[in-house]
């Protein structure tokens, strides 16, 4: 009896599991280095292409190591949002700069500041794109996997998210490194958004 019960515990705790990972979010806890690469790929995307970026800033964006960044703009970001992580920044050529950074309750927000590190406004579309859903690899169109099969024929697909716009980030490992690819909505290709990344081993 007590082997039949503890095997019902079992199935119930599999099959809430399940429930629990449809429509999840991207988890740097499960997903580990796959999860970073795709999640700093969409940020960087997201603040570049955002509409703010494109008609406030100047020329072309250059990252800045969080550690470089002015202390008036991350005092105003633990500030005004405990508990968030900045997940990237870049200055453009007259001083602006732009900073995601991923809330504690995992929202995604962009940050425009300007040249003198005083805050200016939000991105208006940075959270609809940097924000993934994780998408299993099975359910990817086919036009996706089919893509990556006859480009990367020798890549395996790592993670994949969708954003609220329905453009698909994926992962692929190639030769121990990771590289995320840009999808739009109905599958087609767009672009390469990394640079290839050296997977870190797991200890």
């Amino acid at each position: 009896m007590k082997r039949i019960t503890l095997s019902l515990v079992v199935l119930v705790s599999i099959l809430m599991g399940a429930c629990q990972r449809e429509n999840a979010g991207l988890d740097p806890a499960e997903d580990s280095v796959d999860f970073e690469s795709v999640a700093d790929a969409a940020a960087r995307y997201s603040v570049s292409s955002d509409s703010v970026t494109l008609g406030k800033c100047k020329g072309k964006l250059t990252e800045v190591a969080t550690a470089d960044l002015a202390a008036s703009i991350t005092d105003y970001i633990n500030t005004t949002y405990p508990g968030s992580e900045i997940k990237y920044a870049a200055k453009d050529e007259s001083g602006k700069v732009v900073v995601a950074v991923t809330l504690a309750d995992g929202t995604a927000k962009g940050l425009l500041f300007n040249a003198d590190g005083s805050f200016k406004e939000e991105l208006k579309r940075h959270g609809h794109i940097a924000k993934l859903t994780k998408v299993e690899i099975s359910a990817l169109p086919g036009a996706i996997t089919d893509y990556i099969t006859l480009n990367y024929a020798s890549a395996e697909i790592k993670l994949a998210g969708k954003n609220e716009a329905g453009e698909y980030f994926v992962g692929i490992l190639v030769d121990s490194k990771v590289q995320v690819l840009l999808f739009n909505a109905d599958g087609s290709f767009n672009k390469v958004l990394d640079k290839l990344i050296k997977r870190h081993k797991k200890h």
